[in-house]
């Protein structure tokens, strides 16, 4: 792995973690303030850190230039199999088997991370990466 890809990878943990923790604190208030089951809780959450994870990692990770809507669609089609997927697996083993939903929270989160890297990688940016603003400067100091 060249030094470039594993500052970009550290990057999207970086944004991850930072998403993670947006979705580990909107799920904790709406699990323990609202009664609802598990995965109107989880599902809010996912979309918040979606939102903040999307527009973080596209400027600075990928430094992509690409049309927002196109990758912002390539991401939603992601989620169009990760969330349902995920919501059902979690909401099985938080209500049906009574797992701690922290715990199938934070399982779910992990699979979302490496999931979402690689399809981020290969999928959404794979021909835009180091193209935006931030890129060009980066390329004209050095």
């Amino acid at each position: 792995m060249s030094k470039k890809e594993l500052l970009r990878s550290l990057k999207f943990l970086a944004f991850s973690l930072s998403a993670g923790v947006i979705e580990l604190v909107s799920f904790s208030l709406l699990n323990e303030l609202t009664g609802w089951s598990y995965w109107p809780c989880y599902l809010i959450a996912l979309v918040l850190s979606v939102v903040w994870n999307f527009t973080l990692n596209r400027r600075y990770t990928f430094q992509s230039a690409n049309n927002v809507p196109v990758a912002m669609l390539k991401v939603a089609g992601f989620y169009a199999v990760f969330t349902p997927a995920s919501t059902w697996l979690g909401n099985y083993l938080a209500e049906t088997l009574l797992w701690n939903e922290y715990l199938v929270t934070i399982l779910n989160m992990v699979m979302n991370f490496v999931l979402e890297y690689l399809f981020d990688r290969f999928v959404v940016f794979r021909a835009s990466i180091d193209t935006n603003d931030v890129a060009k400067k980066k390329a004209e100091a050095k």
